[in-house]
């Protein structure tokens, strides 16, 4: 009972020296963190993602075949047509391509979207002058499981996040979390890439894991407070009601 009771208050200071954020981040973090961050990490388009892309001019009329049309959903369980009418998406093939219309397949895989906006311009420069490209991802999210307050999968609308923002979202750690061993997963290429952060270090912020891309998984494990919290209960209680039975028992024999 005692080294129960021993070992149960040591897994408690260990995780309470664990639980805070950034222990070592102080004012001098900063300047090496600002040059280090100068460089954004921007999303970049891989196979699956769904884009959202839309050419624009001057002349409504001829850029009109380089956009895809749109289409319009009947409501469910109605004969009406959905007066909104929604963009159709194009979808990154195995390949890393999309077929845009007119000019046919442009290889997009491992752009950022600056990069495809200036790939499909160069692509339209022959048929078109003085053209604006937008692209937006459709299906930009992050999946976040382990010990947090709501694992889930979310969805994420400015293309920009980073794994502290995605932890927000999953409503924080929970205090069984070890914030100095966080998994990232990732696809990268058809690659699957694995990185650790340490959220007690400034060291995090300048990782390229830093800023999170379409599809990434985070996994927060769970600490030793957790796996303690985890075993049978009752099976030590009752190891516990039988080591007292016993010295009662004992006491009372010597008596």
């Amino acid at each position: 009972m005692f080294t129960i009771l021993i070992s149960a208050m040591l897994l408690s200071c260990a995780s309470q020296r664990r639980v805070a954020y950034f222990r070592d981040v102080d004012a001098s973090s900063a300047t090496h963190i600002n040059q280090a961050m100068s460089e954004i990490h921007e999303a970049r388009i891989a196979v699956g993602d769904m884009l959202s892309i839309v050419v624009s001019g001057l002349d409504p009329v001829a850029v009109a075949p380089f956009n895809l049309p749109f289409v319009s959903n009947e409501a469910p369980g109605s004969d009406r047509v959905q007066a909104l009418a929604t963009l159709q998406a194009y979808v990154v093939d195995i390949n890393g391509d999309i077929m845009f219309p007119v000019v046919g397949a442009i290889h997009l895989a491992g752009l950022t979207r600056m990069q495809a906006i200036q790939r499909i311009e160069q692509k339209l420069e022959p048929h078109l002058r003085d053209i604006i490209v937008t692209i937006r991802f459709l299906n930009f999210r992050v999946s976040v499981l382990g010990e947090v307050a709501r694992p889930g999968v979310f969805v994420v609308n400015n293309e920009r996040i980073t794994i502290l923002e995605a932890l927000a979202m999953a409503g924080d750690m929970t205090i069984f979390g070890r914030r100095h061993n966080v998994l990232i997963i990732r696809e990268n290429q058809g690659e699957i890439e694995f990185a650790r952060l340490n959220l007690n270090s400034d060291e995090i912020f300048t990782s390229p894991f830093f800023f999170l891309q379409q599809n990434d998984v985070i996994y927060v494990e769970p600490n030793n407070a957790r796996a303690f919290s985890a075993l049978n209960i009752q099976q030590y209680l009752g190891i516990i009601s039988s080591t007292l039975s016993i010295i009662a028992v004992t006491i009372a024999l010597t008596r």
